[in-house]
């Protein structure tokens, strides 16, 4: 059985990566979503996510539960094994990653279509203020880390998200369907 392939939303803090999730799952009912394991702190809000202790990702990791799993931002992230499953039930399987491990990714996944998704800095700064979640230091140094994507990726369809969401939605699915062809 062919496994569906595994879209890979990547952009800069504040560039709408959730939204834009949400929206590809509510519109193509074919595309499943895959939530992360994260250890971010009670109270920090964000993406949907599995929160869970230090500890507790280190058991999970050992115990072989996540096909993927990497440290950004003071944080450790992991997508569980139960992608492989989703894999043979839907169109795609979508999830939110780090540029920064695309390519281990793409070896994990085979087929692996990035989505790099980008915004104006002004847009990026104007979200970054509305979710509250740093104060203006934090939030220079998020805009500050935005980081080409790694050389040697097979299929990228590069998006700007800086207007209307649907339009931003529209426009990817309209080059998943060119990628499909």
């Amino acid at each position: 059985m062919t496994r569906a392939p595994v879209i890979a939303v990547v952009g800069p803090s504040g560039v709408g990566k959730d939204s834009v999730i949400d929206a590809l799952v509510a519109r193509a009912p074919g595309i499943h979503r895959m939530c992360r394991v994260i250890t971010r702190p009670e109270g920090a809000g964000g993406e949907d996510f599995a929160r869970v202790s230090e500890a507790e990702f280190d058991r999970m990791e050992g115990a072989g539960a996540f096909v993927l799993s990497w440290s950004a931002h003071g944080l450790r992230y992991g997508v569980p094994v139960e992608i492989e499953m989703r894999r043979q039930e839907a169109q795609a399987v979508v999830v939110n990653l780090s540029r920064r491990v695309l390519l281990r990714a793409q070896d994990v996944f085979g087929s692996l279509i990035v989505i790099s998704l980008t915004a104006a800095p002004e847009v990026l700064a104007q979200r970054l203020a509305a979710r509250g979640r740093e104060d203006a230091a934090g939030r220079a140094r998020r805009l500050a880390r935005a980081a080409p994507l790694p050389e040697g990726l097979a299929r990228v369809i590069e998006t700007d998200n800086s207007g209307p969401l649907d339009a931003t939605v529209a426009v990817i699915l309209d080059r998943l369907q060119l990628e499909r062809a």
